[in-house]
């Protein structure tokens, strides 16, 4: 079941704090790839904000975080992953995002 009540929480983009109110679900999906990518929520967002066009920055986020776990979804993030070789042992890699990140933003 997804949680998608809405949680305000605070961030510091480029040096400023300022708060983002993204869905439980969504908060969660973005820790994530803070993790995968050893990066903290605030450089993440950072990172989001500097390639950010034409959109709000709540919605630049949800857009990153589509279009990083697609990249992974595609053959070759599956690939990278070791995903869907049921005969192989999967490996512990992840194809970074960087690719997703510059369709997503330019």
């Amino acid at each position: 079941m997804l949680n998608s009540r809405l949680q305000s929480r605070n961030v510091t983009v480029d040096g400023h704090r300022t708060s983002l109110r993204l869905e439980q679900d969504v908060w969660e999906a973005l820790e994530e790839i803070c993790e995968r990518e050893n990066k903290s929520v605030h450089e993440m967002c950072t990172l989001v904000e500097q390639r950010r066009k034409g959109s709000s920055r709540t919605a630049a986020v949800r857009a990153f975080i589509l279009g990083y776990f697609r990249e992974a979804a595609s053959d070759a993030g599956h690939n990278s992953a070791g995903h869907g070789k049921l005969s192989q042992q999967p490996s512990t890699g992840f194809a970074t995002s960087d690719r997703a990140t510059t369709e997503t933003f330019g």
